[in-house]
């Protein structure tokens, strides 16, 4: 299996004894927007409580947003959080719990491992792993995680989720999919990436204005008019970087995720991000505010229209195979595989979302 030297009859075998069997498959669980907090603020965390049910996944954040001197503090925030709060982890809560451990080479990190999975393990559905180079970073937390949940006598695995934050990780981004059964998933870390693939820009996802194709001058007495008018497109720094991370979790059957979006204030720039990496293929995006949690849930839920015309494709298709025509459009097999993909979607979230589901319900199929 592509990034481990392990056979593939015991890629699925536990790392420890005793420690959980590893997935087969990823379990499909909304992640619209993964909402990060502090648990060392004591006003932030006094809030989670009542999010509970109001977003798909509560991450408790112990790296860079948080000082050095509240480290401990954040850890044993989290700890106090997840033991104190009903409904919130584990795989029957409407809420994932994750959290995003510190760097791998932190004096943090080991305590942050050795401290969480024995104290709130059962509640723990994903952890976060920033700055992956390659898969031999995803094979120390797997190991070590398989060693701590043996002890802790836990019986499902805690996933991995990295983030592409280093050139080497997104040169490495197919090994990193393929290095454990626990991989969940990828996001984009757009502002450590930046820097160190040394890109000129401040900014913490988005667009740039600089980074632009211009309309070809107008042709005016016979020359190109190169002062005329012309028209400015802005482009995506991200497309090339979010495709190829959807590329490599969709051929190990894991999800991609857009990162942070900084400009908290801006919340139309930020749905135009969050819905462009929903088209590209990912399943959920970061959340910084919570304003942004309500884009993010809008954004990558189908739309009604899109659900009742898949709808009406599915059930026009019959067996799948042959071609028919709606609306003047030809549908043949690859548009019902396209349909089911959003109809799958929205049978997910309906399951966690009464509001989508009460929409999704009152559409009527149109044969």
């Amino acid at each position: 299996m592509t990034g481990s030297s392990r056979s593939a009859k015991y890629f699925f075998r536990p790392l420890a004894v005793g420690a959980p069997t590893p997935l087969t498959e990823v379990p499909a669980r909304p992640s619209r927007a993964i909402h990060f907090f502090d648990p060392s603020n004591e006003k932030m965390a006094a809030k989670i409580p009542a999010m509970v049910g109001t977003v798909d996944v509560l991450l408790g954040n112990l790296e860079d947003a948080v000082k050095a001197d509240n480290k401990v503090a954040a850890r044993e925030g989290l700890v106090k959080i997840a033991q104190s709060t009903a409904n919130l982890g584990g795989q029957s809560g409407p809420t994932q719990l994750w959290t995003r451990i510190n760097s791998l080479d932190s004096p943090w990190v080991l305590d942050d491992l050795t401290t969480l999975v024995p104290a709130i393990g059962d509640k723990l559905d994903v952890i976060m792993v920033p700055k992956v180079q390659g898969a031999e970073d995803i094979h120390y937390v797997d190991r070590l995680l398989a060693q701590l949940e043996a002890k802790a006598g836990l019986d499902r695995p805690i996933l991995i989720h990295a983030i592409l934050e280093t050139a080497r990780g997104v040169a490495s981004v197919e090994e990193i999919c393929g290095a454990s059964p626990r991989m969940q998933g990828l996001s984009l870390g757009p502002a450590d990436l930046a820097a160190d693939r040394r890109m000129k820009t401040t900014r913490v996802g988005g667009g740039h204005p600089g980074y632009l194709v211009r309309q070809d001058p107008q042709v005016k007495d016979g020359a190109a008019d190169i002062e005329g008018p012309r028209s400015i497109f802005q482009q995506d720094l991200w497309h090339y970087t979010i495709a190829r991370m959807v590329d490599a979790c969709a051929m190990h059957g894991i999800y991609p995720y857009y990162g942070p979006f900084g400009d908290i204030a801006d919340v139309v720039a930020c749905e135009d991000q969050f819905r462009n990496a929903f088209l590209l293929g990912c399943v959920g995006t970061w959340s910084l505010h919570p304003k942004q949690i309500a884009i993010a849930n809008r954004v990558f839920s189908p739309s009604v229209d899109d659900i009742l015309h898949a709808r009406r494709v599915v059930a026009a298709m019959g067996d799948g195979t042959g071609a028919v025509m709606l609306d003047g459009k030809m549908e043949d097999d690859a548009s019902l595989k396209q349909c089911l993909v959003m109809v799958r979607l929205a049978e997910e979230l309906a399951a966690i979302d009464p509001e989508l589901k009460k929409q999704y319900d009152a559409i009527e199929t149109v044969a």
